[in-house]
């Protein structure tokens, strides 16, 4: 393996690692990054799909890592001293329907690990990482703007939301979304872009899964492609927070403006009713 000290030639294609890239839109983005000619890694917990994208996609380089374990995703990350990345996607994550099963601790350990501790230990890693190889490799000056060291975490629409009545879910992707921020501008100064994208429902296997197979009855539910092609565009266009789709954005501006005491009313009669 080349030490990263090295300058990068133009005809070596750019390293995508993906989190949570085993499946969903996780997965979906590292198969859209390798068709544009990316060296893709992806990260996943799971033997049978890691087993599958390895017999499927032999030019992907697959890790296997449980991130609810601190010293596991650590040991990988270490392992990874030397290696050399132009992007990083946080697209790991863990849901509960809270409003239906009341969160016991294995639920609640897992969603607080997945989607903020692993997250903050990833991106700790990964924004260290990116600046020390700009630093080495003297272009932090000399990318273009689709060019740039990026990280790139999928939070959710959910986390958008502020009220009291918000489920733990919704809470550790809008605590993602502040975390993401503040890095974002921390890592300004060294060049180094960072996007958070706050999706509504995608319909993938997983959503389906939790309803029954069919996820064709959530509002506003999109396509993984389209998905894709949004999470693509924000990278593109380096947008802070891309919410998506259009419609969900208009709607949790609108409720967003809302007196404080009419949105925790109106949020929790809804609450109320899918109980």
């Amino acid at each position: 393996m080349k030490n990263i000290t090295q300058s990068t030639s133009v005809h070596k294609p750019s390293h995508l690692i993906v989190f949570g890239g085993t499946s969903g839109l996780g997965l979906a983005l590292a198969l859209h990054h390798q068709a544009l000619g990316w060296q893709v890694s992806v990260v996943g917990h799971s033997v049978e799909k890691i087993a599958h994208i390895n017999s499927q996609h032999p030019d992907i380089v697959t890790h296997c890592c449980d991130l609810t374990d601190r010293a596991q995703t650590q040991t990988l990350l270490e392992s990874w001293s030397d290696i050399n990345f132009q992007r990083l996607i946080y697209s790991a994550g863990s849901y509960s329907n809270e409003r239906i099963h009341q969160l016991n601790q294995a639920d609640s350990d897992k969603m607080l690990a997945i989607n903020l501790q692993a997250f903050e230990q990833v991106f700790r890693w990964a924004s260290e990482h990116l600046k020390h190889q700009s630093r080495l490799q003297n272009q932090s000056l000399n990318f273009k703007n689709n060019d740039r060291p990026s990280l790139i975490c999928i939070a959710s629409i959910a986390g958008i939301m502020d009220y009291p009545y918000a489920s733990l879910y919704a809470k550790s992707k809008r605590a993602m979304i502040a975390t993401a921020s503040a890095y974002r501008a921390a890592l300004a100064p060294y060049h180094i872009q960072v996007n958070c994208i706050a999706s509504g429902y995608i319909d993938t296997q997983a959503l389906r899964d939790l309803n029954d197979g069919d996820a064709s009855h959530k509002p506003f539910v999109i396509s993984t492609q389209t998905a894709v092609e949004n999470v693509m565009q924000a990278i593109d266009d380096d947008v802070e927070l891309a919410v998506f789709p259009r419609s969900m954005r208009y709607i949790t501006r609108a409720l967003n403006h809302l007196p404080k005491p009419m949105l925790n009313w109106i949020l929790r009669s809804k609450l109320d009713k899918t109980t």
